[in-house]
């Protein structure tokens, strides 16, 4: 039977979050203006659940400020081709993956990142979803920008808003961070959204939340085949619906350094800096199908994977690399959870560095 593995871009193939690094680059203080914003997306996605809102807004959040500071595709694409990073072994990964399955890439990323990752790694874009933005469409006056500039500095000078365990409402937040989100509603949802540039807001369409889940069904059914077959790794709140999408129907799903949002609904948890280990699964998945994938990570070790039905030459490589220590593969399940969410979260920073690896 066919199958399909259909990846996340940055995490499980590329170190970077590379709108993050778009707004730090471009925007004073845009490391900070995209942290705060960051954690506000989470709190409406995972927290407030609210309507009209996913995981993965921010990147339409964001483009006012870009637009004001003079972003423009060009300059989206020519910065995006010069600084991607891959994961070690992503390229030669996903190489052999296409040599055993159909591959696809469903990614939050502007279109302007994607397209320059495909050229890198000698992917067909055609067999990727993601952000479709031409910031260039969108015109706004100088006086738009300056307000725009003084929005941007406001919220930059904010505090991070904490997310207290087990949240459900604006109530359950320090009282601080109730002013912060309060704040950030009047900017972007009764300011911002009457200027011209507030027009991103309806026709920009982040991939991210239930669009990632609908970017998997769409790739299934041009493939003619069930959710079942298909193997998904991610690694951050954006993927938790295309999570819930695959497990639910059948499928595997692997969390690659993921952030709590991720080990809390993937399958089997993945603590590697190489990509190696996503593909020795997905050739186990894709030849003999989940219920052996699974085996594999509960029996993970260097005698059983010897015994294993994993190919010779991947596995003559993952010893190659690691000689002594093997990376870190879990079945996640309700006792290591928490730990695993902990240990993930910080062996991400590790690999993805403090900033990015904090973000939701």
């Amino acid at each position: 039977m066919k199958k399909a593995f259909i990846s996340d871009c940055e995490g499980p193939i590329s170190i970077n979050d590379n709108a993050f690094e778009i707004t730090s680059h471009f925007v004073p203080n845009g490391d900070k203006l995209f942290t705060v914003i960051s954690r506000y997306d989470d709190v409406l996605s995972d927290v407030l659940k609210r309507p009209n809102y996913k995981a993965g807004d921010t990147l339409k959040l964001i483009l006012p400020f870009l637009k004001a500071h003079d972003v423009t595709d060009h300059k989206m694409s020519e910065y995006s081709a010069q600084s991607i990073i891959l994961i070690q072994n992503a390229k030669d990964t996903l190489q052999f993956i296409k040599s055993l399955a159909d591959a696809f890439v469903v990614s939050t990323s502007y279109e302007h990142y994607i397209k320059a990752l495909c050229q890198v790694l000698g992917f067909p874009h055609e067999n990727t979803y993601c952000t479709r933005l031409s910031i260039d469409k969108y015109h706004i006056k100088e006086k738009e920008k300056i307000r725009l500039k003084e929005y941007a500095r406001e919220i930059a000078e904010m505090p991070v808003i904490e997310i207290p365990l087990g949240a459900k409402s604006l109530n359950d937040f320090l009282e601080k961070d109730q002013k912060v989100m309060q704040r950030l509603d009047e900017i972007f949802w009764k300011e911002i959204a009457i200027m011209e540039s507030g027009r991103i807001f309806s026709e920009v369409n982040p991939i991210g939340g239930g669009e990632k889940a609908e970017a998997v069904k769409a790739a299934a059914e041009r493939l003619g085949i069930g959710l079942a077959d298909v193997m998904y790794v991610g690694d951050s709140i954006t993927d938790v619906e295309a999570f819930r999408l695959v497990r639910e129907n059948g499928g595997l799903t692997v969390s690659f350094n993921g952030n709590q949002y991720a080990i809390k609904t993937a399958e089997i948890a993945v603590l590697s800096e190489n990509s190696i280990v996503t593909a020795i699964i997905a050739d186990v998945f894709s030849r003999l199908g989940k219920q052996q994938a699974i085996s594999l990570v509960e029996n993970w070790g260097r005698e059983a994977l010897k015994k294993s039905p994993v190919s010779q030459t991947l596995l003559n490589r993952l010893f190659e690399l690691y000689p002594t220590e093997l990376p870190k593969v879990k079945i996640i399940t309700s006792e290591n959870m928490e730990f695993l969410a902990k240990e993930s979260s910080e062996f991400r920073k590790k690999v993805r560095g403090e900033a990015i690896g904090r973000l939701g």
